[in-house]
């Protein structure tokens, strides 16, 4: 027997500095859509996510809450994860730089580097960015001399530290951002990374720090504490078991895709490929880098006050209302625009006008006419030949999941979303144009009826098939009103590239509803308020 396909995914663990908003949901909410697809599709998936609980910034975060450093840390991974839970994200590991194997296996990775030279003690003088954690050096700095990423104001620290020589991966790392599969995608955060970083030649890192002690103890000198992007870096391979436990290192690595935020494409592709070639490890086969979500054209922060939190909108609009908005609006690689108007307006035309009411319509009519039973009849059988209307309709159904298939391998998931619901909103194109209403008040052509509702039906259970992966919810709702709760195999990925399958093992009921139509006006002040007094 053949081995199983591996997949393993990641998302940038996210730092303990606050509860999640919505910006940070995108990324994780993708990095699911991409896990569910590749186990639809039969592949043994690893995917990982977690929370980065270390630093300088977390440290003065605490004492502003009046807390010690761990406590502080345990209360933001509760958020993380109720988030999670509640947007139904189905990660595979779950883990946190605090945990007691990471930090004990980051010790040991970096003493591995030290005994091989590639890890040095110096001192370091020069620009850093506290809420960034990073240094910078002048020619990189912004035009107000400030962080490049932030933009806020740097300071000058200087202290001993030991250093990783990332100048001597200068040439690989050129090698790797010149081969013709790509590293990093998209190309405009590749030729950054060239004409910033890579053209004007890389510096030495200094990885760790001595003016706090929040952090993993450097193992060959307890004065440092390990630099919080190494240490956090170094998650994806710790939660995989190495250096002592390799097992699932041997199983997934190297990683099939690394999805990260541009403000943090410099640490994913330049010092974390170099730390795996010091390691002797091989790279991650594709960095994907992907933009923000803004508010109002305007990216999301707490100082703003232009947060919004997932948990407000799922409870208020339920789960799969934020994971379809969040997914069809982000093109990969582009900045996206949240605002309360078009997501609420998006419930209204895509979810309800489209999709739920191509279900609605469609039991509702199998219930009326044929009261939940359709009868098993082709056109032959009526006495009517294909129209072509319904081969139109066959040819796109059974095209779909290659489509889907296609767009996610890039992955371009607003894209597989576009060609599901372009398809729902063919199906009810069909259901104008052969307008069934007319064919259930002439009882000669009841069979002609049938093989129309039979067809809607076929395409319902393929949308719903697909729709696993992005919405679950809904697609869960969906099989049960077509009578597949107990016929799952109708749903299958080979099932799905099939036309006229579908035999339902329940009668179908009607006026089965998906989402509730809002009102966009009055939703719009109900969020402003609840807002207000958060």
């Amino acid at each position: 027997m053949p081995q199983k396909k591996k997949f393993y995914i990641t998302t940038p663990i996210y730092y303990a500095s606050g509860r999640p908003h919505i910006g940070h949901s995108y990324t994780t909410v993708l990095a699911d859509a991409l896990a569910r697809w590749q186990r639809y599709k039969g592949t043994d998936v690893m995917f990982l996510t977690g929370l980065d609980e270390h630093g300088e910034k977390v440290e003065e975060k605490a004492r502003l809450a009046g807390m010690e450093p761990q406590e502080y840390v345990d209360k933001i991974n509760e958020d993380y994860v109720e988030v999670w839970k509640k947007l139904d994200i189905s990660y595979d590991r779950y883990i946190r730089t605090t945990d007691a194997d990471h930090m004990r296996r980051v010790q040991a990775i970096f003493q591995r580097l030290v005994d091989s030279g590639d890890i040095y003690p110096g001192s370091y003088e020069g620009l850093y960015c506290t809420p960034c954690e990073a240094y910078w050096l002048p020619s990189q700095l912004d035009e107000d001399g400030n962080c490049p990423d932030c933009h806020r104001e740097l300071r000058r620290m200087s202290e001993p530290s030991y250093f990783f020589r990332l100048s001597k991966y200068q040439k690989p790392l050129e090698e790797l951002f010149a081969r013709e599969d790509p590293f990093l995608v998209p190309s405009g955060s590749a030729r950054e990374m060239i004409n910033n970083f890579l053209k004007p030649g890389l510096q030495d890192l200094a990885v760790t720090r001595s003016a706090f002690d929040w952090g993993v103890v450097a193992p060959n000198d307890p004065r440092f504490v390990i630099y919080v992007w190494i240490d956090a870096l170094l998650n994806y391979i710790t939660a995989m078991g190495y250096p002592d436990k390799i097992a699932d290192m041997e199983r997934y690595w190297p990683a099939d895709i690394q999805l990260v935020g541009r403000e943090i494409v410099r640490f994913h592709t330049l010092i974390w490929p170099a730390f795996l070639m010091a390691l002797d490890l091989p790279v991650p086969k594709k960095v994907y880098a992907h933009g923000w979500l803004l508010f109002d054209n305007v990216k999301m922060s707490k100082s703003l006050g232009n947060v919004v939190d997932p948990l407000v909108l799922a409870e208020r609009y339920g789960v799969d209302s934020i994971r379809y908005y969040l997914l069809s609006e982000m093109g990969f690689g582009a900045d996206g625009s949240y605002t309360n108007s078009d997501f609420l307006q998006r419930i209204n035309t895509d979810l309800v006008n489209n999709l739920g009411n191509l279900l609605s319509r469609t039991t509702a009519m199998i219930n009326k006419y044929f009261d939940g039973v359709l009868p098993d009849v082709s056109n032959a059988e009526c006495g009517s030949e294909e129209s072509e209307w319904d081969l139109d309709l066959r040819n796109v159904g059974e095209g779909l999941f290659h489509q889907v298939d296609t767009a996610m391998a890039e992955p371009r998931a607003a894209a597989a979303l576009d060609y599901i619901f372009t398809f729902a909103a063919r199906c009810n194109k069909y259901i104008d144009l052969t307008e069934p209403w007319v064919l259930g008040r002439d009882p000669a052509r009841r069979d002609r009826l049938a093989v129309v509702l039979r067809n809607l039906g076929d395409g319902l259970r393929i949308i719903a098939a697909l729709l696993q992966a992005f919405l679950p919810r809904t697609a869960a709702v969906m099989a049960e009103a077509l009578g597949l709760s107990a016929a799952p195999e109708q749903l299958s990925w080979e099932r799905v590239q099939l036309w006229g399958v579908w035999q339902p093992a329940e009668k179908i009921t009607g006026g089965v509803h998906l989402f509730s139509r809002l009102d966009v006006d009055a939703e719009i002040e109900a969020l402003n308020k609840i807002y207000s007094e958060q």
